[in-house]
């Protein structure tokens, strides 16, 4: 019978099999520990390795994310305005719009370029490298007109996009243009106020992020921030003053050929600068023509140059008011007292100094007013080296007066120990000394102003908008020479304009007091030139209050270039208007006198003749003609003038503006000039007679 197996192994057999599989068992099961532990720590190095990726160096990541998917545009702030003194708008900004493109956007960049410098009449080339340029951000065309920007839009163009900008205009176009300055295409402040006041003026930009997508496609755009507005300013200029000023300069630069020259009216007693005019001008409006230092860019630079702040010039005679402060203040000198004037001729130092004309013996208050170089050297060596060089500082020559004019020059002064030998007598009637136009303005400032020196001010507030004006900070006044002495040289300088040099800067209706001043200017070969000149005249007005102080100076005038011929008959034309627009009272006890075109009132105001001086030698301040007749010279007469538009103006100023035109003047009636025979503009040789009609 055959033997039946069991389905189940025994007991015996089971347990030898479970011997035999111990050891497999034991190692699976070692293996699956290991390959847990394994899979454990993957984990956790990939735990560690997200941490790292999103918590550690998650800034790191958003910042390159960024880098490649946000690009950030600076958006400027719109410029703060500048104003006059009366809050008319001298600067401006308006808004216009700027092209830029995304070159990885822009597809068929040859033929897009190619129509759009027929728009924008830019060359094909230079658009289209732009066009080719990579992914990055550039400009096309910035601050284009708005017809301009319709055409682009219009073309439709995939990756041209327009942004807002402010761009700087000037709406009385070259007024005022030395002093409020320029910006460039940035709107960033190039000269003048625009220059000093750019962080205030220029305010906070804004900023706004374009994301593009994987291919570099932009498909939005946000500010960050917004721009901050920039705060305004408001200057001491005023509009009318300066108007007038700009005119009465380009007049006066058309009737001598001058190449340069400045105008400058200040308060004396605040400081305030009401108005600076310089030639030659520039419209801020046009940028600077001409490559890169070229001659035409030199050009172009030259007439941004602020004549009155950054040109220094020997002063001449106008200096002669410090030497005589100075004396005076000091008691070394009053003003009845009589001086022995040599005729013409005095020593310093080993050396001889010739003075304009052979005067004898005059009073300090004539020295003054004939402008004797020998009678003002003789206070000057009286004064000596220490003191006198104390009143040159005092009145604030050698440094700026700190105005808001980058540029503006500190003048030349040197301390005594540098002098010369005859360095007393030159310094003490203008001469080795330089000054700018605004620094002896502001001197003559202190005199009129009682001894009170006022530093010069341009702005007189900033302000935000929808903010009350803060005011500007201001320097105190200081004391440089007594009141006394102050109102000595008013009356002295009065008798300068009705004896003395000055005669033509008399006004109608006013007192006027004033210092004429002909610099020899110096040549190529160091030496002072005879027939290169600067003529000058300062002027306070009224006299025994003064309202104005005016400075009028001419660079190198052609023909006669004396400062009491072709400066001081400015001084009318401006004072006048200048006070009746401030509503200075006039004397209604000064009539108007009937200045006639004489050969004796010509003679004395003749210019230098070099014969008579200096031959030879060093010489002194090239002079103006004093007012004693000594010397007869050629009359003051320019030919072919055109005849002024007399209308609405004074006895007094028709005549003398005739007078300096070598015209004849009839006058019937009295009180301002309502017609005139000959039309103005039209030409009329010297000597011709022209009837005027007055009225009341």
């Amino acid at each position: 019978m055959p033997v039946q197996r069991s389905l189940f192994p025994p007991a015996c057999e089971l347990g030898d099999r479970e011997t035999s599989m111990g050891p497999v068992l034991a190692t699976a099961r070692k293996r699956i520990i290991w390959f847990g532990l394994a899979m454990l720590g993957w984990a956790a190095v990939l735990f560690f390795r997200l941490v790292d990726l999103q918590v550690v160096r998650r800034a790191f990541f958003l910042d390159l994310a960024r880098q490649q998917h946000e690009h950030s545009l600076e958006v400027r702030s719109t410029r703060g305005q500048i104003l006059d003194g009366r809050g008319r708008e001298l600067a401006a900004s308006i808004e216009l719009e700027s092209i830029f493109v995304r070159p990885a956007d822009i597809s068929d960049p040859a033929g897009k370029a190619a129509v759009l410098a027929r728009v924008l009449e830019t060359p094909r080339a230079e658009l289209l490298k732009k066009f080719s340029g990579g992914p990055k951000f550039q400009w096309v065309e910035r601050l284009v007109s708005p017809q301009t920007a319709e055409r682009v839009r219009a073309l439709n163009f995939t990756g041209l996009y327009f942004q807002k900008e402010a761009k700087r205009i000037y709406p009385k176009g070259s007024m005022a243009a030395h002093v409020v300055g320029a910006v460039n295409i940035d709107q960033e402040g190039q000269a003048g106020v625009e220059q000093a006041l750019n962080e205030p003026l220029a305010g906070l930009p804004g900023k706004m992020v374009i994301t593009t997508d994987a291919r570099q496609r932009s498909f939005s755009g946000a500010f960050v921030w917004s721009p901050e507005p920039g705060r305004s300013v408001m200057l001491t200029i005023d509009e009318r003053i300066q108007y007038v000023v700009e005119r009465e300069l380009a007049r006066a630069i058309e009737r001598t050929g001058a190449p340069a020259g400045t105008i400058v009216v200040i308060q004396p007693g605040t400081g305030a600068i009401l108005g600076i005019a310089n030639h030659p001008g520039f419209d801020p409006n046009q940028p600077v023509r001409g490559k890169r230092n070229s001659p035409q860019e030199q050009r172009e630079v030259l007439k941004r140059r602020n004549y009155a702040a950054e040109v220094t010039i020997e002063p001449g005679s106008t200096f002669k008011l410090i030497t005589f402060a100075g004396a005076l203040e000091e008691k070394l000198a009053r003003p009845g007292e009589v001086l022995d004037c040599q005729m013409g001729s005095i020593v310093v130092a080993g050396e001889r100094i010739g003075d304009h004309k052979p005067f004898g013996r005059l009073t300090v208050e004539q020295v003054l007013a004939y402008s004797s170089d020998v009678g003002t050297i003789k206070l000057g060596l009286r004064l000596g080296k220490e003191r006198l060089y104390r009143y040159i500082r005092d009145f604030a020559f050698g440094r700026p007066t700190g105005i808001e004019a980058p540029g503006e020059a500190a003048g030349l002064t040197k301390p005594p120990k540098r002098w010369r030998g005859r360095s007393i007598g030159s310094i003490s009637m203008g001469q080795e000394i330089g000054v700018t136009t605004l620094q002896l303005v502001q001197a003559v400032g202190a005199i009129a102003n009682n001894g009170m020196l006022a530093p010069l001010r341009l702005v007189e507030s900033t302000f935000a908008t929808g903010e009350k004006p803060t005011p500007a900070p201001r320097r105190p006044p200081r004391r440089v020479i007594s009141a006394e002495t102050a109102i000595l040289l008013k009356k002295m300088m009065e008798k300068a304009v009705l004896e003395g040099t000055g005669k033509l800067a008399r006004l109608e209706g006013y007192t006027a007091g004033g210092k004429t001043g002909t610099a020899q200017k110096i040549d190529a070969t160091g030496a002072y030139s005879k027939t290169d000149h600067v003529a000058s005249f300062v002027g306070i007005a009224p006299v025994n209050n003064p309202a104005i102080v005016v400075a009028i100076v001419l660079d190198s005038p052609k023909g006669p270039h004396s400062g009491g011929g072709v400066a001081a008959p400015v001084f009318p034309r401006v004072a006048t208007e200048v006070l009746r627009y401030l509503g200075v009272p006039a004397d209604p006890t000064l009539r108007p006198s009937r200045v006639q075109p004489d050969a004796r009132l010509l003679a004395e105001l003749s210019d230098f003749n070099p014969e008579n001086a200096h031959q030879g030698r060093l010489e002194a301040e090239a002079p103006e003609a004093p007012a004693a007749p000594m010397v007869q010279a050629p009359a003051l007469v320019l030919a072919e003038a055109s005849v002024p538009d007399f209308y609405g103006r004074g006895v007094r100023s028709v005549f003398e503006e005739a007078l300096a035109l070598g015209l004849e003047v009839d006058a019937r009636g009295r009180g301002i000039a309502r017609r005139q025979s000959l039309p103005a503009g039209s030409p009329a040789p010297a000597g011709a007679r022209i009837l005027v009609e007055f009225g009341q």
